[in-house]
């Protein structure tokens, strides 16, 4: 099978059958892989197989190039090698951004769409520490965690990897984030254009995230949730798994502790990653810290309105008597210092 790059006239006929037979119905990555080994070229496959028409191909590249994208097709030279080795690995990819991301090392941070402000200033937090180690921080795109690293990331690098179509705006609130790591980073999509982010193409979304990777962040996973799923890959895939762990009162964190349990590497520094991954270690310094104290006006009114119970917010406005933004404050503040609950509602209590 031909694996290097598409330089002659004879493989760039190669290379677009391999798009055309990957795009063709009922031939997913591991049939496509299984096709290339027992026929030895996609095009001796294509004798053999139904496959789409080259029009068809066309028009999506079409529509890509548009956007200012292209194919990154197995055998590319600009194909990750780290993601080529699997064999599940995608047969062709639509790319929008900056290439050269796909050359650098990579760590993937993921977690809970209902993040924490906490957990999304962890993840904020890491992926600044790992993009200035030199690492790139890949995700998917969704709320909560994966927002945050790919915000934090921008500067130094971002690949955000759709479970729909590279066109697809997913959720529709991260829309300006994707035109930017469409600008300043890279999307990428193993789903043809146009293709909407239904339930089954989240689970081979995640796989690519942590094929791309050499270690996975697992912030705030619920026991049923996306995050566990790139996790397991992650350890099928003989990556790294990073854990931060908490409270074992709350859910978001149910799935996270037991891959901790189950042997995932516990993460309470940065420097627990750049060791396992053969980086010089930073200075010590706490993940996740506050950059400022609660305000303090009002603060004890406030630690005293709450309990263990959780309390709508507009009630802890009436009953402290201060404006809604030093609430806001003092709240955000303590949530930073892990203090914090949010619940359903706008309702919050103190752990």
């Amino acid at each position: 099978m031909f694996d290097g790059s598409f330089s002659s006239q004879a493989d760039a006929a190669e290379r677009r059958m391999r798009i055309r037979l990957a795009r063709s119905p009922r031939i997913g990555p591991v049939t496509f892989h299984e096709a290339l080994q027992h026929f030895g070229s996609a095009r001796r496959a294509a004798a053999d197989l139904p496959i789409v028409p080259d029009s068809e191909v066309g028009r999506e590249e079409a529509s890509l190039v548009k956007a200012g994208g292209q194919f990154v097709v197995l055998g590319d030279p600009s194909y990750p090698s780290a993601l080529a080795a699997l064999p599940d690995a995608p047969p062709v990819l639509s790319a929008v951004g900056n290439l050269a991301l796909l050359d650098r090392p990579t760590v993937a941070v993921v977690g809970a769409r209902d993040a924490s402000l906490a957990g999304c200033r962890l993840a904020s937090d890491l992926s600044v520490a790992l993009g200035a180690a030199g690492f790139t921080i890949a995700s998917g795109l969704a709320r909560g965690i994966d927002a945050a690293a790919h915000r934090a990331a921008l500067a130094t690098g971002t690949i955000a990897v759709l479970a729909g179509g590279i066109d697809q705006v997913y959720p529709a609130q991260n829309s300006r984030l994707h035109a930017e790591i469409a600008r300043e980073g890279l999307l990428l999509s193993e789903a043809a254009w146009g293709t909407p982010p239904v339930a089954r193409c989240f689970p081979r979304r995640n796989r690519i995230v942590s094929g791309l990777s050499a270690g996975v962040v697992v912030i705030e996973a619920a026991a049923r949730s996306g995050s566990l799923i790139t996790a397991h890959r992650a350890a099928e895939q003989g990556r790294e798994v990073f854990v931060a762990p908490g409270s074992a009162a709350d859910p978001r964190y149910e799935g996270s502790n037991s891959l901790i349990k189950d042997g995932a590497i516990l993460l309470r520094h940065i420097n627990d990653i750049l060791s396992v991954l053969g980086r010089s270690q930073c200075p010590f310094q706490p993940l996740g810290k506050p950059s400022r104290k609660p305000a303090e006006p009002g603060v004890a009114k406030v630690l005293a309105a709450l309990g263990s119970v959780p309390t709508a917010v507009d009630e802890l406005v009436r009953r402290c008597q201060v404006s809604a933004a030093a609430m806001a404050e003092v709240l955000l503040a303590l949530e930073l210092e892990g203090r914090l609950e949010r619940h359903r509602g706008n309702r919050v209590s103190l752990i």
